[in-house]
């Protein structure tokens, strides 16, 4: 678990990444005086925000780079590399306030397909639903704001994964549960 100035921390770092390829179109260095939690293998996701409405969301699932690199990377596919928006330009960006949420390893549920809702809590976990070549994932925070059920938010993962949304009852579905603990820009 990070601190929450470890936290402040990270959300500095995304909005410099993006600042940065906003108005450079290069890539931030990461500085040198980070907490060394940030050369932890994290997952990370960076969900950006304009006026309440989500303007951009990326993230790695597994711990594939170091905190610091997911943050610089998620942060500016977040901005410009969504392909459900358009890219964020440097006019709009003091109105986008930023969410970061730091992932835990993903758990794959070894249950009957039927028992899946009993092993997900809303609010604590977000799930992975993996078929053939399709993946969906969703945050925990999105169970909570939607006020799903369980099966609800099942369903709109697979729904995430371009799958049916009753897909995560076949025994060949792959559904894994993940924390994240998330910090938020205050504006």
């Amino acid at each position: 678990m990070l601190t929450e100035e470890e936290g402040n921390r990270g959300l500095k770092l995304a909005r410099a990444a993006i600042e940065k390829y906003l108005s450079e179109n290069t890539k931030l260095k990461a500085p040198d005086d980070l907490p060394a939690c940030f050369d932890e293998k994290r997952g990370v996701f960076v969900t950006l925000n304009k006026f309440g409405n989500l303007r951009g969301c990326i993230g790695y699932p597994y711990p594939i780079f170091t905190l610091k690199e997911a943050i610089i990377e998620a942060a500016i596919s977040a901005a410009v590399g969504d392909p459900r928006f358009p890219p964020v330009i440097k006019a709009e960006f003091m109105d986008v306030t930023i969410e970061l949420t730091i992932l835990t390893m993903p758990q794959e549920l070894k249950v009957k397909p039927k028992e899946l809702p009993d092993e997900i809590e809303i609010g604590r976990h977000g799930l992975i639903v993996k078929k053939g070549m399709y993946q969906g994932l969703l945050l925990p925070q999105v169970a909570t704001e939607y006020k799903w059920s369980a099966e609800e938010f099942l369903c709109q993962t697979c729904w995430k994964a371009s799958l049916p949304q009753d897909a995560w009852l076949d025994e060949n579905t792959e559904v894994s549960t993940f924390e994240g603990q998330i910090f938020k820009e205050e504006r």
